[in-house]
């Protein structure tokens, strides 16, 4: 009789191997427990621990995950009236709390560094009848990136995410049941360094052990961490990644926030992912996303080009950038509004986007300038030109992130777009402004025709029911930072 994978069609002697490596590794290092992680449309993991014993069968045949799962706001609240006639009616195979299969990909396996005798599996939600679940969010980045495979290109992403680390003080509040509530309380937390200080060499001493924590568990996890730093604000750190394929990055950012988050928690620390944490003098924090496309056949970067084009000069994308590079940039400014709400989902993330703070607020583009939404890096025969977008937010959903680049930038070249010259002046007085809010971002969405037709309506429809859900709650809530310290600093 066939197993649930055979049926999806993911078995093959690839996959065969990938189970035994990981029976392997789970009996080789005597473990106990192996979890089953999923990332949601918050970018949040979930999913089951299932004893070892169990996790060779569970890889084979699924393990069940209620629906709704799917269906929840930042706050997990369901924004769908699932137990109704017609709650669903819009979400084909959802209703009534129904189950999904969530799918482990055994070639993911990995033993937690922080967690004794436990391994981790990354999986993705499949429908009972051996269906994917399209709505997925890292199914949406992989069709993003079968249209590149179509055009014979692939896409390389460099990550440098900013956050914040507290040393916990106390957790009475946080988990004194009389206290509970949706969201629940973040403890109670002291900095790890004052900040102000750009790159302190003292202030790194002070948070050696913290950050020494975050290294070792993304080394251990296999991640290709490139540097630790301290940042401008107090507690803020940053982490920078070497750039990887597209779909490698997105899935060690997910990774790497739930890791770190667990990691430190276990000594003492809370990692938080919140763009502004909810206390004063604080710096928000920005996720700068480093990204290029390359031959699919050969990795050559399509964005370099030897000599600048002909009567370019240093303000003209073409004194850099490819005809390609120039399109696909032309396409992101195209869609920048659009796309916003993408890189920025929470309410939160928006009181990012203020002058002289080297993060955007207009729709432009610079040469190496960190006040511009896009900064093109690199010079002529450098096979490292790439262009980094700024508006991110380090809680957004990386594999919707990336995908909003792809179907932006596809639309540019499609187009023949041409970039503007760039900008010398980022927060001067720009037409095009950055949406300052969730809902003006959303409002931007929904008037995107590009964006719409590369995600698809339906999966539009979903993402922005579900925002439009966070929306209400924040605009109905009385006291906003208690909204915030709960909604975002509690858990992202």
């Amino acid at each position: 009789m066939s197993t649930f994978a055979q049926r999806c069609g993911l078995h093959d002697a690839a996959r065969e191997a990938a189970l035994v490596r990981a029976e392997r590794l789970i009996a080789g290092a005597s473990l106990e427990l192996v979890r089953f992680a999923w990332c949601d449309l918050h970018g949040v993991t979930r999913g089951k621990t299932l004893v070892a014993s169990a996790a060779r069968r569970a890889m084979e045949e699924g393990v069940g995950l209620v629906s709704t799962l799917m269906l929840k706001d930042a706050s997990d609240r369901t924004a769908y009236k699932v137990f109704e006639p017609d709650g669903t009616a819009s979400l084909p195979g959802f209703g009534f709390a129904n189950n999904l299969l969530l799918m482990a990909d055994p070639a993911s396996f990995r033993q937690l560094p922080w967690a004794g005798q436990t391994g981790w599996v990354q999986g993705q939600p499949w429908f009972q009848d051996g269906t994917p679940v399209e709505l997925d969010t890292r199914r949406v980045l992989q069709r993003a990136l079968r249209r590149l495979a179509d055009a014979g290109l692939a896409m390389r992403c460099g990550l440098e995410v900013e956050f914040h680390i507290y040393r916990i003080e106390d957790t009475r509040e946080q988990l004194d049941p009389q206290l509970a509530g949706w969201p629940g309380l973040p403890p109670a937390v002291r900095m790890i360094h004052p900040g102000y200080n750009l790159l302190n060499d003292a202030w790194f001493d002070m948070a050696e052990e913290p950050l020494r924590i975050v290294q070792r568990t993304a080394q251990a996890l296999g991640m290709p961490l490139l540097s630790l730093e301290i940042e401008l604000g107090p507690s803020q750190v940053e982490a920078v990644f070497e750039a990887t394929d597209a779909l490698a990055a997105a899935d060690n950012m997910v990774l790497f926030r739930s890791a770190v988050k667990q990691a430190l928690r276990c000594a003492g620390y809370h990692a938080s992912f919140m763009c502004r944490p909810p206390f004063p003098n604080i710096m928000s924090s920005g996720w700068h996303l480093h990204q290029s496309l390359v031959d699919a056949r050969s990795g050559r970067n399509l964005f370099s080009r030897d000599a600048p084009a002909d009567g370019s000069t240093p303000a003209d994308a073409g004194y850099t950038l490819s005809r390609l590079g120039e399109q696909y940039l032309a396409g992101l400014l195209a869609h920048a509004r659009g796309m916003t709400v993408f890189c920025t989902p929470s309410v939160n993330g928006f009181g990012r986007f203020r002058p002289n703070a080297l993060a955007p607020q207009s729709v432009l583009w610079g040469r190496d300038n960190r006040g511009a939404m896009l900064r093109v890096i690199g010079e002529c025969g450098d096979g490292a030109t790439r262009i980094e977008n700024r508006i991110g937010e380090p809680a957004a959903n990386p594999y919707l992130y990336l995908a909003s680049q792809i179907h932006a930038g596809l639309d540019g070249i499609a187009h023949a777009l041409e970039a503007p010259p760039a900008t010398d002046a980022p927060y001067g007085d720009a037409s095009d402004r950055l949406p300052t809010s969730l809902g003006e971002a959303l409002d931007a969405l929904a008037g995107d025709a590009a964006l719409a037709e590369g995600f698809g309506q339906s999966f539009i429809g979903y993402f922005t029911r579900i925002k439009r859900s966070d929306l209400q709650r924040w605009d109905s809530a009385q006291d906003k930072e208690d909204f915030e310290r709960r909604e975002y600093f509690s858990r992202f």
